[in-house]
């Protein structure tokens, strides 16, 4: 993966992680949810704890593989 791939790849996957993370806030006020639910939600998502893990492995991929 060269870095202008890498690049867009971490662009991509933090606009769809804030999208998602956007979507709860907004269906959990909808839904007049405590702040607490709302955090633990996000912070129990598989999907949201898949998409941090996505970010981090981006962030730490060697350069060499460019």
């Amino acid at each position: 993966m060269d870095k202008e791939e890498l690049n867009l790849s971490k662009q991509l996957v933090s606009s769809y992680k804030k999208r998602l993370e956007k979507e709860i806030l907004k269906r959990s006020i909808k839904l007049k949810m405590p702040q607490k639910k709302f955090e633990e939600i996000i912070n129990n998502n598989n999907e949201l704890i898949n998409l941090k893990k996505a970010l981090e492995e981006l962030e730490t991929k060697p350069h060499s593989s460019y």
